[in-house]
């Protein structure tokens, strides 16, 4: 873990590390810190830009962690990372003990040979740090109801199977793309929970974000109107998968602010956006919320595809700054609720010295200009004397 001592998520970060580090102590993973503000150098030869940032060094290799600072997820990554890129099953038993751990792994089915082979090989090199990849011969897979041509590479996820198609007569170069590609798309669940940690990742599949926005509170319960309407939302991407799948990727996002920030205003809720993951823009329904249904949301998801719904946002340069001003003014009102007293003397102080500042350069020409005023009448007549 790389951190700052004066930065305030490093802080909030250090006890699960010290869990990260008791859970990880008889496994071959060490587990450190670094304080970037004495050993600025290696921090920047490092490339580390923000606090806190995980690493994980494996041979010459290092892999940054991009999920959710939480101690299951660190650990889970930490573990992945410390074993090979694919790893070989060779029991049915260890299959079913997978499928009961994981929600979603990717599978290569087949004698270790062949051009299939080596882009399964090249994607879980690349994309280990955000899956799990496994391979196992024909006679186990066939003992779980994999019976398909092999070789071949699936999914499972939320315990179903979905499979990578190869194009007859595919070269190398063309299964490792569009293998990569499928493997990026799937790799998560069909309807997650979006937050700060994940949705850059999830942005990277370059689909349509369908989110559906609620509120969680302090013990992560939502309303039971709220809970209505997000299963709303995710039985369409489940009854009509096929239909979705390739060019939208559902989730649900339990904190209304990162989904303000993307709105660049204060949505109701319970709520409904589509975001675009190349171009930034984003959809919002003309029906209000309670009165959307799977029916309209059908409808809806078929003129953005057409490119016939509204586009807000973007990447414009007056967007962006319309955004940096957004995010300023909530993080201000975030921290005057907080704290009223404390925001007052972060911004008060500077600002009170700021008019001393201007209201002595301003009034200093004024005194200056009334003590010529004065002392003319003196000159002049010094000199009828």
């Amino acid at each position: 873990m790389f951190y700052a001592p004066w930065c305030g998520h490093c802080k909030r970060l250090e006890p699960i590390w010290g869990h990260i580090a008791q859970s990880l102590f008889k496994t071959n993973v060490r587990v450190a810190r670094m304080d970037c503000t004495r050993f600025t150098g290696f921090a920047k030869e490092l490339g580390i830009n923000g606090f806190p940032t995980i690493k994980f060094f494996k041979d010459e290799e290092i892999y940054t962690f991009y999920g959710d600072r939480t101690k299951d997820d660190i650990i889970k990554f930490a573990l992945r990372m410390s074993n090979p890129p694919v790893q070989e099953i060779t029991r049915p038993d260890s299959l079913s003990n997978i499928k009961t751990t994981s929600t979603i792994f990717f599978l290569y089915v087949g004698n270790r040979i062949g051009p299939l082979w080596e882009a399964y090989e090249h994607s879980a090199s690349k994309l280990q740090p955000h899956g799990y990849f496994y391979s196992t011969d024909v006679e186990i897979a066939s003992q779980h109801n994999i019976i398909e041509e092999q070789p071949i590479v699936l999914v499972c996820k939320e315990s179903l199977y979905y499979f990578y198609t190869v194009e007859p007569d595919a070269d190398l170069d063309h299964i490792n793309d569009t293998l990569y590609k499928w493997v990026n798309e799937e790799r998560f669940e069909t309807f997650p929970k979006i937050t700060r940690g994940n949705i850059n990742e999830i942005l990277n599949t370059k689909k349509y974000m369908v989110l559906a926005i609620v509120e969680e509170n302090k013990l992560h319960q939502i309303s039971s109107e709220m809970v209505e309407f997000r299963d709303m939302v995710e039985s369409v991407i489940r009854k009509n998968r096929d239909k979705y799948h390739k060019h939208f990727q559902f989730g649900w996002i339990g904190s209304p602010d990162l989904a303000n920030s993307i709105a660049m205003t204060v949505l109701p809720l319970p709520y409904l956006l589509v975001l675009n993951s190349t171009t930034n823009h984003h959809h919002i329904p003309e029906d209000e919320p309670s009165q959307l249904t799977a029916e309209a949301l059908d409808i809806f998801l078929e003129q953005i595809y057409n490119q016939s719904a509204p586009t807000y946002g973007g990447n414009s340069f007056p967007v962006r700054l319309y955004r940096a001003y957004f995010e300023a003014r909530t993080s201000l009102g975030d921290m005057w609720r907080g704290n009223p007293v404390l925001t007052t003397v972060l911004f008060g102080l500077p600002l009170g010295f700021l008019s001393l500042i201007l209201y002595s350069i301003c009034c200093q020409d004024i005194l200056d200009a009334d003590e010529d005023d004065e002392n003319e009448p003196l000159l002049q007549h010094e000199k009828k004397e």
